[in-house]
This record gives structure tokens, sequence and C-alpha cells, in this order.
């Protein structure tokens, strides 16, 4: 082999090493960056179930004191 053939073949072995490293770095990043993602979006969906229990809660609350207004109309007592 020619020195001209061994350097193109070591120059395409390096740039093809050099591609897969930055592609595995790149994987790396992501699955970092999704596993902090899903972290904080998980405490973020669990604070929101308990604002929307609480929401819940006072909504009932809400309902008993506007039926309790409302009520069925007072009957006037006849007097005998």
């Amino acid at each position: 082999m020619s020195a001209e053939t061994i350097t193109v073949l070591i120059s395409t072995a390096s740039m093809l090493l050099a591609l897969a490293g930055g592609f595995g770095w790149m994987i790396h990043r992501v699955d970092v960056g999704n596993a902090a993602l899903k972290a904080d979006l998980g405490s973020r969906i669990d604070r929101l179930g308990t604002r929307m229990d609480n929401l819940a809660g006072e909504l009932v609350e809400v309902k008993i004191a506007v039926a309790r207004i409302e009520g069925t109309p007072r009957h006037l007592i006849t007097g005998r």
C-alpha cells in the first residue's frame, strides 16, 4: 500500500470515530435533559392534582352554601 492510501484510510476511520463519538455525546445529553424534564413535569403534575383536589372541596362547600341560601321556600304558619 502506498502512503496516500494509508493516510486516506486512517483519516476516514478517524472521521467515522469522531462522528460516532459526537452522536453518542448528543444522545447522552438528550437522555439527561429528558430525565430532568420528566422529574420536573412529574412534580408539577402532582402539585396540580393537589390544587384540583382542594378546588373540588371548595366547590362542594360553595354548592352547599348556595343550596342553604336558596333552600326550599318557607311555608307560612297560619294561626288557628
